[in-house]
């Protein structure tokens, strides 16, 4: 099999990379900077594992990378487009950032070539592009990257939904997909396209309910996380629910499909009530740090505040989206001093002006008033935080998700913060 993956940034270079174990494997992007540092082994963002398994591939030439459309398209049995939706600022989906370079290449490949999409566009992105070349066979599985572990995910799926119009391909799509998993989920197009819709709508819609509570928990004296133990210990619920107090969903992933099935909708005139909600009350969320610091602190303007953590996710060097460099924003335009250490990320300024780099958790935590945990890097957990919280002005910290609160909350004298929690 030759198979095309389409755009390659972050899903796109990871489903090269384990694809190319297997079969013959182009990868197929209009950026020619991009396409050079691939061919010579340099992914655009950083992944565990990523560099070895592309290196791997060139070695073998099983994997090879091309802004050539003709030539990639030449002989390929199965295009994957793998582009990474872009997000505006209010969370809508750049969609014909995907669509207008897809159908530059699309006439490029042989009648009945399969056309899988997993980027994430609106439902009825296939049908539409069904009708406009009807030569083509489209199919949607749609992706299900995990920032920081997206090779294992990749690799050992727990399952593979696929949506699919003609019968005749399922057995191109199944000797590919079940190398991964044998967990193969079928179903239209339609149906696949509302599963990512659907599943990272009630993602969000379980983040904000567990918040929303949380914040009912702190007004009371109740302990959010034992709240949310009581509700996950009913099988209705389950053990795995995504029920944990915390920080509020960031990065665009979720924020995207509430956006988008609450568009489509009004749309129709459908006249949703509850989808549009979740993102209003994750918006409110988002200003949990700012305002904690607001109440324990007072005027910000002057303090000196430590943000550890500036990455959307620990394992990755990405910004996209994140929210520590929001709280930092606001911050600095409250006239606080803000200094940010983060192991994957030395300056962040160009996307935050005013933000300070601290090249040492230490020096980010010495004479600071509050630190704020935005990422949770192992190697906070791993700190010497008696040493480190005595070099604070003010012992103050706040942690949404709790990740430290083993590690700082005994230490005597600590003011620890954490959602849910009236501390």
């Amino acid at each position: 099999m030759k198979l095309v993956v389409f755009g390659l940034w972050h899903l796109g270079c990871v489903t090269a990379a384990c694809c190319a174990k297997h079969v013959e494997v182009v990868g197929l992007d209009p950026d020619a900077s991009l396409v050079a540092n691939l061919s010579s082994g340099r992914p655009p963002i950083a992944e565990p594992g990523l560099n070895d398994l592309i290196a791997a591939g060139l070695a073998s030439k099983q994997l090879a990378f091309t802004t050539d459309a003709a030539a990639a398209c030449a002989g390929a049995q199965l295009l994957w487009v793998t582009f990474d939706t872009p997000v505006a600022d209010d969370d809508t989906s750049d969609v014909e950032a995907v669509l207008a370079p897809l159908r530059k290449v699309l006439p490029h490949l042989a009648p009945g070539t399969v056309v899988l999409i997993s980027s994430q566009l609106p439902v009825g992105t296939c049908a539409k592009l069904e009708g406009e070349f009807p030569a083509l066979d489209f199919a949607v599985s749609p992706e299900n990257l995990r920032l920081g572990q997206a090779i294992a995910g990749f690799e050992k799926a727990d399952r593979i939904v696929i949506g699919l119009r003609h019968e005749r391909n399922r057995p191109l799509l199944e000797s590919l997909l079940g190398r991964f998993t044998q967990r193969l989920i079928w179903m239209r197009p339609e149906s696949a396209e509302m599963v990512k819709h659907a599943l990272n709508g009630f993602l969000a819609l379980s983040i904000s309910f567990i918040n929303e509570i949380a914040t009912v928990c702190e007004a009371f004296g109740a302990d959010a996380k034992e709240v949310s133990t009581g509700l996950k210990s009913d099988p209705r619920v389950g053990e795995r629910a995504f029920v944990n107090p915390g920080g509020p969903f960031a990065g665009g992933t979720l924020a995207r499909d509430v956006v988008s099935l609450s568009r489509i909708s009004q749309q129709r005139g459908l006249g949703l009530e509850l989808v549009p909600a979740i993102k209003r009350s994750n918006d409110h969320h988002r200003g949990w740090a700012v305002k904690r610091l607001q109440e324990t602190l007072g005027d910000l303007s002057g303090k000196r505040i430590a943000i550890l953590g500036l990455t959307y996710k620990p394992g990755t060097d990405t910004l996209r989206r994140s929210l520590a460099l929001e709280v930092a924003a606001k911050l600095v335009a409250a006239g606080a001093t803000c200094i940010a250490y983060d192991p994957a990320v030395r300056d962040a300024s160009h996307v935050c002006p005013g933000l300070l780099a601290a090249a040492s958790l230490e020096e980010a935590l010495v004479g600071a008033d509050a630190a704020v945990v935005s990422t949770e890097w192992p190697v906070f957990r791993e700190a010497n935080w008696p040493t480190l919280l005595a070099t604070m002005r003010k012992p103050l910290v706040l942690d949404a998700n709790g990740f430290l609160r083993n590690a700082v909350a005994g230490i005597s004298g600590v003011r620890y913060h954490s959602v849910g929690q009236n501390t």
